[in-house]
């Protein structure tokens, strides 16, 4: 096991009704509100109104900024940067899944940084060290980012996919009722289920020995994603089984199940190409491109791979050909990604061209990729032409 810190600062507000309780939340920490968020989903189904009345109730004002898409876009951050400085906006709150959250952080870092925000992604060597208190009322559970240090942002210019991180980005509070994802449609939750499993696996597969204690949480993770994804699928409002779900997005993504590991991220930064040039969504691409990635490398470490197996799908260990075991729990993750309604090829996904020389040489222009195995463009590639079906 690595050495590590593990500090989470971000306050989690959980369960039915809690969204009454934004405004208190907030009034600890500012009176201008930055009020952010994606379409008028949050408005009609009431959630802005009850919003607004916490927040008017506490004393606080705010200042709208709507129009966040699925893998945000720089120029609405820019905005929001302009208007926050104009406003003297000293609290941003994010209203939504994901894509709202980290947009928020990024606006929540430019607005006290002298230069372009994007100074942050396009290399990620600049260190992010301060940022407007922001929190969150979450909607959708798939990217983690109501308690992670981390924000992608997607610049409109060249449809390049960046992350940036720095643990100033964790937000204050993350208000989360289950509830809240009832209306969620099948396919949005089928590519928010993708995603926390890729956050979970990103720290499984590691070159780490001895962290069987967090290998354990973590197949716990995927294990209760296994079981309550389906369930809500075939009945929405499961409060018992959204609520599973929803926090355990959280918890794959706060940092817990890294701790004393080396994790990878290799598949997630493989995808960000591959949905920054095709706008595709984040987490169908990651059950695109995960399963491929684990075949590209399974090789190096078979019994890590058998383990996922047999632990996490139940599969027979094969003493005398552990790969055996391997190969099936890859095939049984790609058959449950199949099984809620998710493509698992690039074909599939509607990829229907051919730009991966292009998506290799990208991905890569920041260094080599992953942890488990480091990746050049050439290894990238073979992740594609894998992934094609």
């Amino acid at each position: 096991m690595e050495n590590f810190v593990f500090q989470n600062p971000t306050k989690i507000v959980f369960g039915r009704g809690v969204e009454k309780d934004t405004g208190s939340e907030t009034a600890v920490f500012g009176r201008k509100v930055l009020l952010h968020y994606g379409s008028g989903s949050v408005k009609k189904s009431g959630l802005y109104d009850r919003v607004c009345q916490s927040l008017t109730a506490a004393g606080a004002a705010w200042v709208d900024l709507p129009g966040v898409v699925p893998n945000p876009r720089l120029s609405l951050v820019r905005k929001g940067i302009d208007l926050c400085r104009k406003e003297k906006i000293d609290f941003i709150l994010a209203v939504g899944g994901g894509s709202v959250i980290d947009s928020a952080k990024a606006i929540g870092i430019g607005v006290p940084h002298q230069g372009d925000v994007w100074d942050f992604y396009a290399t990620r060597t600049l260190p992010v060290k301060q940022m407007l208190p922001l929190g969150v009322v979450l909607t959708i559970p798939a990217a983690g980012s109501e308690a992670s240090n981390g924000s992608v942002i997607t610049k409109d210019e060249g449809t390049v996919k960046r992350d940036a991180g720095g643990e100033c980005m964790r937000p204050r509070f993350a208000i989360m009722n289950p509830e809240l994802t009832f209306t969620l449609p099948p396919y949005q939750t089928a590519c928010g289920a993708a995603d926390i499993m890729a956050h979970v696996m990103e720290r499984y597969f590691t070159r780490t020995t001895g962290v069987d204690f967090t290998d354990r949480l973590c197949e716990a993770t995927l294990k209760t994603m296994v079981r309550n994804v389906p369930i809500v699928l075939e009945s929405p409002n499961d409060y018992e089984a959204r609520a599973q779900i929803m926090w355990a997005s959280t918890v794959a993504h706060n940092d817990l199940l890294g701790t004393g590991r080396v994790s990878d991220w290799a598949s997630h930064l493989i995808e960000h190409e591959l949905s920054g040039e095709y706008d595709v969504a984040h987490g169908a691409g990651l059950a695109v491109i995960f399963p491929a990635w684990m075949r590209a490398v399974m090789s190096t470490d078979v019994r890590r791979f058998a383990q996922f197996a047999c632990r996490v799908w139940d599969v027979d260990y094969d003493f005398a050909a552990p790969e055996r075991a391997a190969r099936e729990g890859i095939r049984r993750l790609t058959a449950f990604f199949k099984s809620i309604g998710l493509p698992t090829t690039l074909t599939e996904l509607g990829v229907t061209d051919d730009r991966t020389d292009k998506m290799s040489k990208s991905a890569v222009e920041r260094g080599l990729l992953g942890n488990f195995v480091k990746m050049d463009a050439a290894a990238v590639k073979k992740v594609y032409e894998l992934a094609r079906g």
